[in-house]
């Protein structure tokens, strides 16, 4: 098949198309059933492909669409995997778990959170702790979100907002916004007040799946960030501590670190990666996370924004609601050939390095 019929026009072309390569493959498949349902009334769900031996001391984890709409991406490449047999490629004591759609729910709604408007790559934290602050985000919600997308509500909004990148950059605006907030329910990047669907779901399949290897690697794919078709590594770990230099001798110089100024992703709290590690504290783990660019960051950002002020003030079945949902569509999916294959390739680039190193630890 050619690499555009890997990819997707919905959730759910991407999740038969996930399970068809699967069974195909010859992977053992397990699903857990999200308790919603997709617009269409499909059902949404969790879905994993197991390749190689149930014991195997190292496991390659792949995931896609943690962040929602994001997941074409990483479902095109795991269906990509899937057919053209990356697993003929692991040593005999070495499995790959591919686990498709981490949110379903926003998957399917192409949104980038979850059904209760949580960033799942911000829901990663210790609920029994304070919560981390994030005081810059603070000075903008009322900006954010205005009550109208087309009156003067939105014009005075989009005038503070320019003024404050204006004053302090667009990184530090992108940087307010998307660090992450515990205290605006309704607002972007919020990363909630307790775990979500998601998250619990994740910390089962690591128990029953996971728990007992010597090493986990994960490939976290996303997009929205960077030069369009280009796969940035970005790894949350704290430079120099064993988990980010390992990385950085698997993958070379290019792997990122949010917020050090050499990455498209600003500093986050409770991200996947996060996750990963905790839950797999008596195993040692690899983790980054893949983010292809599309769009200038500006218009993510505006897209965003747009898909937020839908779903509180909104008329999804209006022609304003139908646009703000191609607006975000277009934000996080290239949807041509060209990016695709760019994407593939990265993806597949990636994939093998992480084969190799895992081979070698």
């Amino acid at each position: 098949m050619a690499i555009d019929d890997w990819f997707s026009a919905s959730y759910g072309e991407a999740r038969a198309k996930f399970q068809a390569a699967a069974q195909a493959a010859g992977a053992v498949q397990h699903s857990y059933a999200h308790p919603l349902k997709g617009p269409d009334g499909g059902d949404l769900a969790m879905d994993l492909a197991f390749l190689g031996p149930a014991d195997a001391a190292r496991v390659l984890v792949t995931s896609s669409a943690t962040h929602g709409v994001e997941g074409f991406c990483g479902s095109g490449c795991q269906v990509g995997f899937l057919q053209s047999g990356l697993h003929s490629e692991l040593p005999d004591d070495m499995a790959l778990l591919h686990v498709h759609a981490h949110n379903p729910h926003g998957f399917a709604h192409e949104r980038r959170v979850t059904e209760d408007n949580v960033d799942l790559n911000r829901n990663f934290v210790n609920f029994e702790a304070p919560l981390t602050e994030n005081s810059a985000y603070d000075e903008v919600p009322p900006w954010l979100v205005p009550s109208d997308w087309d009156g003067p509500a939105r014009q005075t909004a989009d005038t503070a907002i320019q003024a404050y990148i204006a004053e302090h950059g667009m990184f530090a605006y992108q940087a307010a916004v998307s660090g992450g907030q515990h205290g605006h329910p309704d607002g972007l990047f919020y990363g909630g007040q307790a775990p979500t669907w998601s998250r619990r779901i994740i910390e089962t399949l690591a128990q029953q799946h996971l728990s007992g290897r010597s090493h986990v690697a994960l490939i976290d794919f996303h997009t929205g960030l960077g030069p369009r078709g280009f796969g940035e590594l970005i790894s949350v770990d704290v430079p120099g501590g064993a988990e980010h230099l390992r990385a950085v001798a698997w993958y070379g110089d290019e792997v990122r670190t949010p917020g050090s100024g050499d990455s498209v992703s600003a500093k986050v709290n409770g991200t996947i990666e996060t996750g990963y590690h905790a839950l797999l504290q008596n195993t040692e783990s690899t983790t980054i996370a893949i983010e292809f660019g599309t769009l200038p960051p500006d218009q993510v950002l505006g897209a965003l924004q747009a898909d937020n002020w839908l779903y509180l003030h909104g008329d999804l079945a209006s022609d304003e609601g139908q646009a703000i949902k191609r607006q975000i569509r277009a934000a996080f999916y290239g949807e041509d050939s060209e990016w695709s294959t760019m994407v593939w390739q990265r993806g597949l680039e990636i994939a093998r390095k992480t084969i190799h190193g895992l081979k070698d630890s």
